[in-house]
Formats: structure tokens, sequence, C-alpha cells
């Protein structure tokens, strides 16, 4: 059995590096469409966030995402974020 090595990803908000299972990826498509990308696969430029409220709160009151992207983000994207993270907590609590 070979040890393979775990992708890190930063966290765009709280800077902490976190394997990918770990953090969501936000991606701007070819098509300059924001969107949450569940699988971690779709193509174009990607950004990673902590599965927490705390770290959306904080990438969308520093434009952390948009920054990353390059490109504005939507507040429609926060709001699915934070419902998703809701339930996750929820879930896990």
């Amino acid at each position: 059995m070979r040890n393979r090595k775990i992708p890190m990803r930063k966290c765009v908000a709280c800077q902490e590096m976190k394997t990918k299972k770990e953090l969501v990826r936000i991606v701007r498509s070819p098509e300059n469409e924001v969107i949450i990308d569940k699988t971690g696969k779709k193509s174009g430029r990607g950004a990673y966030l902590c599965k927490t409220i705390n770290c959306s709160q904080l990438a969308m009151k520093n434009k952390a995402l948009d920054r990353a992207l390059k490109h504005q983000v939507d507040q429609e994207i926060y709001e699915q974020l934070e419902l998703n993270f809701t339930k996750l907590e929820e879930h896990d609590g």
C-alpha cells in the first residue's frame, strides 16, 4: 500500500490549510458564472472555503471570494453557502 499525498488547500477567508474534503470549492466557470462546485472537478478558476458560517461571512465581509475568483460574487452564492453550512452544523451537532 502506497502512502498517497492528501491534497491540501487554503481557505480564502481564514487562510487555514485543510484537506480538500474539509473545504467547499466555489468556481468561476469559463462563461464567468460563479457556482458552488460540489464535485470539486468543474473547470474554471476555483477558490476554497471552510464549511462554516463564520468563514462564509468573513469571505463576504472582506470580499475574499471576489478577489480569489477575480469576479464579483453574487449575494445569492453566500446565501446558498450559509444555508448549506447551517444544515451541516445541525447534522453534525
